[in-house]
């Protein structure tokens, strides 16, 4: 073992789980100028930061001593964002201080509040937990900080970007100033910086991040795509790479739900990860990965916090991440303890140069490709088949007995090529994509029409947002007064006065007679008018720039219009009594605003 010199019972901990070598992180904190000290460590996710922090804060725990003295208030407090990565770490410091005594309570949310007051009231020499719920039994008066003589923060920059900071500062707060404050994090933004200013004292700072790239075991590649590949392009690159276990990251919880339904259509193995669901189902969830009963995660960034899975070898960003410190965190769940893995992002061709700005901030050499085709995955399948079957194999006389057969009956060449399509009946279908070249595009976004739709006519109806038309009703609409079903309905475009919507040429003239009959038949005494259009939704697009300019930018509130009553201006004008125009505007007699009212 080339840990520094340690307490008997950490090195007996460290030996029994097979500890002999320490990391660079691991190290930096054991030296003799970082003990006692308040720390600032930079250290990239899996690099063996928890088990760093533990062994620095043993002489705070023992003292001169290998084991920890009862406590009923707790000697060191560890904050971590997420529930997943509290019940990780409580779990690896109560291996690490089992030896010595130590005493490990978890407080996070999801979990039953009164068991875990039970286990604070009852002494816990070591306090893991998340801000809100430790927060919610400081106010209670069920932690008791005041003989503390450590914290940690794990992941600072994480639980500042959770809109954490009240809570970080009214632990800190309700903490002795004597206290010891480890201060980890993977970046160091300003937030992260302010915090360690007003909180620690004469900190060290301690970088194990190399300088020139985001984390030196991960290759990054980004994908570009047309926009409505992306689903596809996910299917191919999960095939491509065939990966041990990989997670997908996306920015809400329904896209989640969305790419985990259409993957398990597909037939992969796969789980999600979200806010939206339960501790029980988070924990199942990560069970199965970790038993290869699954092999994808679908997860948001939140909801991955914590997850340690040595066996993840592939981060596929499907959403772009919103910034270079987003990116690191997410791909920073591979390429741990020296394994490579690789990170790929999704890139549609619109935002290609925020993701290159993004790349050069976070010091990142990605290698920009497109997203591999059927006859790759089919060549890379090839390659892991026969590796797989040339592998050397202990055969038994039932195998041997079934070989002979088989080559009595089958040549050895459809011996093999049956074995090839086994096993590629077992994987799931690749997709077949656009090619990334302008011109292929644009030839498959006309292919994309629906079968009998490729020659249209368009109608037109004088009603649009204005008069709050929407195709929930337009649609049914149309099939009552054309006498056709939904099925013969195409693209439905509103503007803001006006409605266009296709219908099939073969059935264009049908539709206009049927329309017109029953228009003079219809019981309203101010029937819709359709009409076919020569134009068709060109007027609509104009229409809609005139509306954007008039309300201006997207996003901001609209401009409300000046009301226009020209009839009622002309006929009060010409009497030569106070109109809507002139003097009547100031608030005379007549004026809009009285006759509003």
């Amino acid at each position: 073992m080339n840990f520094p010199p340690l307490p008997s019972s950490l090195e007996a901990a460290l030996a029994e789980r097979e500890y002999a070598t320490a990391t660079q992180v691991q190290t930096e904190v054991l030296q003799a100028e970082a003990a006692g000290r308040d720390l600032i460590v930079s250290a990239q996710t899996g690099s063996g930061k928890t088990i760093a922090f533990g062994l620095a804060m043993a002489q705070e725990l023992l003292g001169e001593g290998d084991t920890i003295p009862f406590s009923i208030q707790p000697l060191a407090l560890i904050i971590a964002p997420t529930r997943e990565l509290a019940l990780q770490v409580s779990r690896e410091l109560a291996w690490l201080y089992g030896k010595a005594g130590g005493r490990v309570a978890t407080c996070v949310g999801g979990m039953n509040p009164q068991q875990e007051r039970k286990a604070l009231r009852s002494g816990a020499s070591i306090v893991v937990g998340t801000p809100g719920r430790l927060r919610d039994h400081l106010e209670r008066g069920a932690l008791d900080l005041s003989g503390l003589k450590a914290v940690v923060l794990d992941e600072a920059d994480e639980m500042l970007d959770m809109g954490f900071r009240e809570e970080l500062e009214e632990i800190l707060d309700a903490s002795p100033e004597s206290r010891r404050t480890l201060l980890f994090s993977a970046t160091m933004p300003r937030p992260i910086e302010a915090l360690a200013r007003r909180y620690q004292r004469d900190a060290l700072r301690i970088a194990t991040i190399s300088e020139g790239r985001g984390h030196g075991d991960i290759s990054y590649q980004a994908v570009t795509v047309s926009p409505p590949e992306i689903e596809n392009a996910v299917v191919n690159l999960l095939r491509y790479h065939e990966a041990e276990t990989a997670i997908l990251f996306c920015a809400t919880r329904e896209k989640v739900r969305h790419l985990h339904a259409t993957l398990q259509e597909r037939g992969f193995a796969v789980v999600a990860l979200s806010g939206e669901h339960s501790q029980s189902e988070r924990n199942q969830a990560l069970q199965a990965l970790r038993d290869r009963r699954a092999r994808v995660c679908v997860a948001t960034d939140v909801a991955a916090r914590g997850i340690d899975l040595p066996s993840l070898s592939l981060v596929i960003h499907v959403e772009i991440p919103r910034d270079a410190e987003t990116l690191q965190h997410r791909s920073g769940r591979t390429g741990r303890a020296g394994k490579k893995g690789t990170a790929v992002l999704i890139v549609p061709f619109s935002r290609r140069k925020r993701v290159e700005s993004m790349l050069r901030h976070a010091k990142i050499a990605a290698e920009w490709t497109d997203a591999p085709d059927r006859e790759a995955i089919k060549a890379k399948d090839r390659e892991r088949l026969l590796e797989k079957l040339l592998a050397p194999v202990e055969v038994d006389e039932g195998d041997k007995e079934l070989a002979e057969r088989l080559l009595a009956e089958r040549s050895p060449t459809e011996i093999a090529a049956m074995l090839v399509q086994a096993h590629r009946a077992s994987m799931p279908e690749p997709e077949d994509l656009i090619a990334n070249t302008p011109e292929a595009r644009r030839e498959a976004q006309k292919d994309r029409h629906r079968p009998g739709f490729e020659d249209t006519v368009w109608f037109r109806m004088p009603l649009g947002r204005r008069q709050n038309a929407d195709p929930r009703w337009i649609l049914p609409l149309l099939c009552r007064r054309g006498h056709i079903t939904r099925n013969e309905v195409g693209a439905i475009r509103i503007g803001p006065d006006e409605t266009f919507f296709q219908i099939p040429r073969q059935i264009a003239d049908k539709f206009a007679e049927a329309a017109a009959r029953s228009a003079q038949s219809d019981s309203d005494e101010d029937p819709v008018s359709i009409e076919m259009s020569e134009t068709g939704p060109r007027e609509v697009a104009k229409g809609n720039r005139r509306q954007r300019k008039a309300h201006g930018p997207a996003g901001a509130p609209p401009v409300k219009a000046k009301p226009r009553f020209k009839k009622f201006d002309k006929a009060k004008g010409a009497k030569g009594k106070p109109g809507l125009g002139g003097k009547a505007r100031k608030g005379g007699k007549g004026s809009p605003k009285k006759e509003r009212r």
